[in-house]
């Protein structure tokens, strides 16, 4: 590898600092000070204002908003050998990068930290029975509005659907409660559940055993509309379904109707499909259903966390060391 300081890297993305600044804090100065960093940030706007000076760049860092390369923009930078990705959610851009053995490091493992914390404070929350109560509280204007069976936490089930970045650290913080969890996943094998803690089972069990399912499904073509009407119908009494994978992978008419049927049962919805819903779409409108404009990834103080791991990746690389987050074709094609 070649020396730090004379590598070569430019910053791409098109990101509003207004969620997190990726590249604050000091990171982008710690990035100039291992790199020759091109001084400006490139966008898909600004690409051929500067094409002609990126010939020599090595490297990239991004976040949210890097373009899809083409050939002109790999023409204009021949010397290209590594995408530092400051984000999650490869798919839009990465198969030109892959395609043309160009590394692509990705910090998606990093960007499932805040979704699986956001799906923890869901999951303690409905095992109270908190946001049943909360609405039958509005009606009844009594305590009578928490006279129903709630659990706690304490033994009881819950579920979790897909075990990938998610799903996993999700796993792993529950392991601090004295909760069971099963999961499902299609590519759990019985060496990982032992590691993992859970128990296999099938997708009818997870609805019909757990009081809470958390639903991580990979967002792939094969896995759009895998949940529907004979799976939420099973729900137990007062059970929580919670989505924070792609709305897509769901039967959101079939949701709707167990809901306006089920007043008892409970969906928080932090990813729809469409996003938004459509106007007309009962989702706004249905006592049991809680809808988050997608907020459930990395924000604010957070997001530098994302620069700090592509920083660390970028300087194994440089010296040649194994790289920990690197997306190979097979990883890519598994990835949601």
């Amino acid at each position: 590898m070649s020396n730090s300081h004379s590598t070569k890297a430019a910053l791409f993305y098109e990101y509003s600092p207004e969620d997190g600044d990726v590249f604050g804090r000091g990171r982008r100065e710690r990035i100039e000070g291992l790199t020759c960093l091109y001084p400006n940030v490139i966008t898909g706007l600004n690409f051929d204002q500067h094409a002609n000076a990126l010939a020599d760049v090595e490297v990239i860092f991004a976040t949210w908003g890097i373009p899809s390369f083409d050939d002109h923009h790999f023409d204009a930078m021949p010397n290209l050998k590594a995408v530092f990705y400051a984000a999650g959610n490869v798919k839009s851009f990465a198969s030109p990068l892959i395609k043309r053995d160009i590394k692509l490091i990705g910090a998606w493992d990093v960007n499932a930290i805040p979704v699986a914390e956001m799906c923890l404070s869901q999951m303690l929350l409905s095992l109270r029975g908190y946001f049943r109560a909360t609405r039958n509280y509005a009606n009844l204007n009594t305590h009578e509005a928490k006279s129903f069976p709630r659990s706690g936490v304490f033994g009881e089930t819950v579920g979790l659907i897909g075990l990938g970045k998610i799903g996993t650290r999700l796993r792993n913080l529950l392991a601090a409660f004295p909760i069971k969890v099963i999961a499902h996943d299609p590519f759990l094998t019985e060496k990982r559940a032992v590691e993992l803690k859970v128990e296999p089972v099938s997708l009818n069990e997870i609805f019909e055993r757990s009081l809470v399912i958390s639903s991580h499904i990979p967002d792939l073509e094969s896995t759009i509309g895998t949940l529907n009407g004979s799976h939420f119908k099973t729900m137990r009494d007062g059970a929580t379904f919670i989505n924070s994978g792609r709305g897509a992978q769901l039967v959101e008419e079939d949701l709707i109707r167990v809901l306006q049927g089920r007043p008892d049962i409970t969906a928080l919805l932090d990813v729809t499909f469409p996003e938004p819903p459509p106007s007309t779409s009962e989702l706004w409108s249905l006592p049991n259903v809680v809808i988050s404009p997608h907020i459930g990834g990395t924000v604010g103080d957070e997001a530098v966390r994302l620069a700090d791991c592509m920083i660390d990746e970028y300087e194994r690389w440089n010296a040649g060391k194994p790289l920990n987050y690197q997306i190979t074709a097979d990883v890519f094609h598994t990835m949601g």
